[in-house]
């Protein structure tokens, strides 16, 4: 065996025993979560060994006097590690802090339109994922997405696709691939449900799929990728082929787990 390979997965071993999350906390956390409650035993068991890894690799901090009790750290940090379940905590290399603010934030953004006009923007946001830098987050927003997943709203999922889809160095929609998938038909399933979107919401019709997914094509995989997994019986229902697409991509299918549960 490879000596790196060896020496990465002994210190894992370590991780896992000196500092697994307590059983009881486990459980207390994940029952604010009722969307991780389709997972089967089996998918828990790895999703807490996940999370046990993803707190000991990041840091998850609260800003200024906003402090963070294990349970609200294991919550944000469980949603975190579900995209990459199947994936592994590998992709989410190259940066190491989640900053959570207690509500809203605001951002100034400057930009150059194309005349050379420097502009400057400010934003009030619940969520912000910064390309090699941190992923800021909201707890009130966190708190209400957990109280209702059924509308298919995660803004740490969201947040957290969006760094999936810039580790190939930018946000455009489209992650770095498995071998096995292929580029055409991801691009044919994203853009053709992307572009239906856009002109449902340029008539003013009403939008089954939240509305800011039109914005770009960044945006609508990190919105999809919160209904795949906390609502995936409408985005199956509305993008059947973008369903199938993040069922490659993410190595999971939420509904088959529901079948199954039910």
């Amino acid at each position: 065996m490879n000596i790196i390979k060896w020496l990465k997965r002994r210190r894992t071993r370590h991780t896992l025993k000196k500092h697994s999350i307590p059983y009881f906390l486990w459980q207390k956390s994940l029952r604010k979560a009722t969307f991780l409650h389709d997972l089967s035993s089996v998918e828990k068991s790895q999703l807490r060994k996940l999370t046990t890894l993803f707190l000991h690799q990041k840091a998850v901090n609260g800003t200024r006097d906003f402090e963070l009790s294990d349970e609200m750290l294991i919550v944000i940090a469980a949603q975190a590690s579900l995209p990459i379940l199947k994936l592994g905590l590998n992709y989410y290399n190259n940066w190491v802090e989640v900053i959570v603010y207690p509500g809203a934030f605001r951002v100034n953004h400057n930009s150059v339109d194309a005349i050379g006009v420097n502009e400057n923007e400010t934003n009030t946001l619940s969520g912000e994922a910064w390309l090699r830098g941190p992923v800021v987050l909201s707890w009130d927003a966190i708190e209400h997405d957990l109280h209702a997943p059924h509308l298919g709203h995660n803004v740490v999922i969201h947040e957290f696709a969006h760094k999936l889809d810039m580790l190939d160095g930018s946000a455009d929609g489209l992650p770095p691939l498995h071998p096995t998938m292929q580029v055409k038909q991801w691009a044919d399933a994203l853009s053709t449900a992307y572009t239906m979107l856009r002109q449902q919401v340029a008539h003013h019709h009403r939008t089954r799929i939240d509305a800011y997914a039109a914005t770009t094509p960044a945006e609508f995989f990190a919105v999809v990728s919160e209904y795949f997994f906390a609502a995936p019986n409408i985005l199956n229902q509305h993008c059947p082929e973008v369903y199938l697409q993040l069922v490659q991509f993410y190595r999971q299918d939420p509904l088959a787990r529901q079948a199954h549960k039910n």
